[in-house]
């Protein structure tokens, strides 16, 4: 007895020890990320790049900054959120509201999760592909719909996990009340997973204005601000890919500050969802 009982003393001190060094790997390569671009990106990061695009030899080392590419990540990203968050919707209130537990939720669930570890470059050469088809060019719009193909599955099953979790009671007493399904999921889900959906959509934003490889044949890449959801559309993750690769350390040093920014944007993202989730869980039940 007192064996086992050293046993599972000994696992459970094993197992705690091997937590901490996990969490303290975590929070180490955290820290050298952030470190590495705060040390090699701050100093290239002027006002000028910020507020302007880029102009003649920028890639050479010349005068110019990332503001087409900003402006896009957001375009790109804002618009396949909103996409997404409309088909999202509808799919997370169905699989809560008519199918549930069953089989065939099951297998949605499980089609959404094969769909979220898909590699964003597949969606990309399937966006492509798609674009030949029809005959649309790189876009702004092709950017989005290939974003919001990226994006649902994270969304749908954000949201789910969260309609999931939702009491029991509620439905249940709003179904007594004489209330129908359709004005449960509506009425009673929607408002108690509102934090939830919050969540996923900021989630999922800070997804889409962080990927490369979906919008890579799809979006394209210009040096000018997008005027129409037909016009190329730069996007950060590419402008630190194609200024990493130049030969020239100013330019180079410039790609680590479009980082920095891509980071900061994805931290205030992280932020403001925590902040919003915080505030908006006072108004639901627990």
């Amino acid at each position: 007895m007192k064996k086992r009982w050293e046993r599972r003393h000994i696992l459970e001190a094993f197992v705690k020890g091997l937590m901490i060094f996990s969490l303290i790997v975590v929070a180490f390569s955290l820290g050298s990320i952030l470190f590495t671009i705060l040390i090699r990106g701050l100093p290239s990061l002027t006002w000028s790049m910020i507020t302007q695009s880029p102009k003649g030899g920028f890639y050479m080392g010349k005068e110019g900054g990332v503001l087409n590419a900003i402006i896009g990540s957001l375009y790109l990203a804002g618009g396949g959120t909103l996409l997404a968050l409309i088909i999202s919707l509808p799919i997370a209130l169905y699989l809560k509201t008519y199918l549930g537990d069953s089989k065939w939720g099951y297998y949605v669930r499980l089609s959404l999760d094969v769909l979220w570890g898909i590699p964003t470059i597949v969606y990309g050469a399937f966006g492509f592909t798609l674009m030949l088809a029809i005959g649309l060019r790189a876009s702004l719009l092709a950017g989005i719909i290939v974003l919001a193909l990226v994006e649902l599955p994270i969304m749908v099953r954000a949201m789910d996990e969260v309609i999931r979790h939702m009491p029991a009671d509620l439905e249940q007493a709003a179904l007594a009340l004489g209330s129908t399904k359709l004005e449960v999921a509506l009425r009673v889900v929607t408002r108690q997973m509102l934090p939830g959906i919050i969540t996923a959509i900021l989630l999922a934003f800070g997804r889409g204005i962080g990927d490369a490889a979906s919008v890579l044949f799809t979006a394209g890449y210009t040096d000018r601000i997008p005027t129409s959801l037909m016009s190329p559309t730069a996007s950060l993750p590419l402008a630190v890919f194609f200024q990493l690769g130049t030969p020239y350390p100013e330019v180079q040093q410039r790609g680590y500050a479009s980082a920095l920014i891509l980071t900061i944007i994805v931290l205030i993202i992280s932020l403001g969802s925590r902040w919003a989730s915080s505030r908006l869980s006072k108004y639901t039940v627990k």
